[in-house]
């Protein structure tokens, strides 16, 4: 996997930052260079499938990136990372924190899906069978997005990664994805879980109020990013970053 790593001298954690679908570790590029996370170091994996990571013969499910991902740091020797995972990347790291607890101190959810209601990309890719998908579905989710684009940041950078990805990747998380969410059960297993954790949303054109709801019922603490959307980390860069702090300061030295 391509892996963007940032060393830091006397570093007092490591950040692991888990992209979403279609997407690749670029668009965490404001958060691993931020001076206020300097103390930190950084890791940006792109996922097998996505970014500048190879493409798999055979697409990796959402629980086959969290075992890849999971394998990586056991190669490297790195545990108690602190997840950074944004949409999918929220769901792979719950998986991730699930199956090896050993390897995670803490968990910043970022927009990870939590209903069908939070499923935009992912049901517009599923709308199409696979082979309409990859004849012109996702070409034409990709222009949709690329006009979108001339007026929003994060939609400029989420096309120039969706570029480089792989389609029947793209698709067979998509299909994982939408199947999750419609389960209505990630609240749930969020809550399960026994690590220091908070879900960061952007309002108010990121998660459903129905997933909001989901997360209040099921005792995740949630907070939001004003005026933000679906990557409150470009959109709103210092007001996330002051999250990240508070949560970073609240973990066990």
């Amino acid at each position: 996997m391509f892996c963007r790593w940032i060393n830091s001298d006397n570093s007092v954690g490591t950040i692991l930052y888990i992209h979403g679908l279609g997407e690749s570790g670029l668009c965490f590029e404001s958060l691993v260079q931020n001076e206020h996370l300097c103390q930190w170091s950084h890791i940006a994996l792109d996922l097998e499938g996505y970014g500048k990571s190879l493409w798999s013969v055979t697409p990796k499910s959402l629980e086959e990136h969290a075992d890849s991902l999971a394998r990586w740091l056991q190669f490297k020797s790195i545990s108690q990372v602190i997840i950074v995972g944004h949409s999918m990347g929220g769901v792979i790291g719950l998986i991730l924190s699930e199956k090896y607890p050993e390897l995670v101190q803490g968990f910043i959810n970022v927009e990870g899906n939590i209903s069908i209601e939070d499923c935009t990309f992912s049901s517009q890719a599923v709308s199409y069978s696979l082979e309409d998908f990859q004849r012109y579905g996702f070409d034409t989710i990709r222009n949709s997005i690329y006009s979108d684009g001339l007026e929003d940041p994060a939609l400029r950078s989420y096309y120039a990664s969706l570029c480089l990805c792989q389609q029947e990747t793209y698709y067979l998380n998509s299909k994982e994805l939408v199947e999750l969410s419609r389960g209505a059960q990630l609240a749930k297993r969020l809550s399960t879980l026994e690590i220091p954790l908070i879900y960061l949303l952007g309002n108010p054109r990121g998660t459903a109020e129905l997933s909001r709801s989901m997360l209040t019922a099921s005792d995740v603490e949630w907070r939001a990013i004003e005026d933000a959307g679906h990557w409150p980390f470009i959109d709103r860069p210092k007001t996330f970053v002051n999250e990240m702090l508070c949560f970073l300061s609240q973990l066990p030295k």
